[in-house]
């Protein structure tokens, strides 16, 4: 069975110690990097995609908050601060757990216990997303569309869409696991939404989704498609 793969952020050496010791306990964890600050974490996380983030708030520079509003990423989270006045937040945007330190053992284990549930609970996938004032994990099997805007990509769900830093190079790369297919240079759909395929009477493959969407098809993606979806 595959280990949950951790990255450590916390800009206080002997708290990220602190963890290591804890994590040491639980064979099916495996501690793949460390940061000090968002900046460290933010680039280990984009080159290691992590599953399971311990994450400190208050950090020189940019917050644990901030550090998640920058990233398309899935991964659980577990807030391990000395500051209380964040908890509701923290559980607002998501997070799975929140440990005050100094960490107790049982509060520690009780948290693994929900990140292994999760872990071993198949197509919960989730982006941390930021709608207007409202932070919050969106599961991947909601969105329908994924659009190419510059260096951002726009995700469209339950009607209402919202942007995230990263190129759908990105994440089509990331979600290569998942029911995602790139209908053409600018767009990825959810596989699970369409509702039908059609020739036109021009040639173009146009696919439309339960949603009501229509994308189009280049001729390249609808001969991969058929070949991974046999019997279209």
């Amino acid at each position: 069975m595959r280990k949950m793969r951790v990255i450590i952020v916390d800009d206080e050496r002997s708290a990220r110690n602190e963890i290591r010791r804890l994590v040491a306990g639980c064979p099916d964890l495996e501690i793949i990097a460390e940061a000090a600050n968002a900046d460290e974490a933010e680039q280990l996380m984009e080159e290691q995609q992590p599953d399971l983030l311990f994450l400190d708030i208050q950090m020189p520079g940019r917050s644990g908050f901030d550090l998640l509003e920058g990233l398309a990423w899935g991964q659980q989270v577990i807030f391990v601060t000395a500051f209380d006045q964040y908890a509701v937040k923290a559980f607002e945007v998501g997070a799975l757990d929140y440990l005050m330190k100094p960490v107790r053992e049982e509060r520690f284990a009780r948290a693994i216990a929900q990140a292994r549930q999760q872990f071993h609970t198949p197509g919960e996938a989730s982006v941390f997303v930021k709608d207007k004032n409202t932070y919050y994990f969106l599961p991947w099997k909601e969105v329908h569309l994924i659009e190419s805007l510059d260096n951002y990509a726009r995700l469209s769900f339950n009607n209402k869409s919202v942007l995230i830093k990263s190129s759908l190079n990105q994440l089509e790369k990331r979600l290569e696991a998942m029911p995602f297919f790139r209908v053409n240079r600018a767009q990825l759909i959810h596989t699970g939404f369409i509702r039908q395929i059609e020739t036109l009477e021009d040639g173009r493959t146009q696919v439309t989704l339960t949603t009501g969407h229509t994308v189009e098809m280049s001729e390249r993606q609808w001969i991969k498609f058929r070949k991974i979806h046999r019997g279209i």
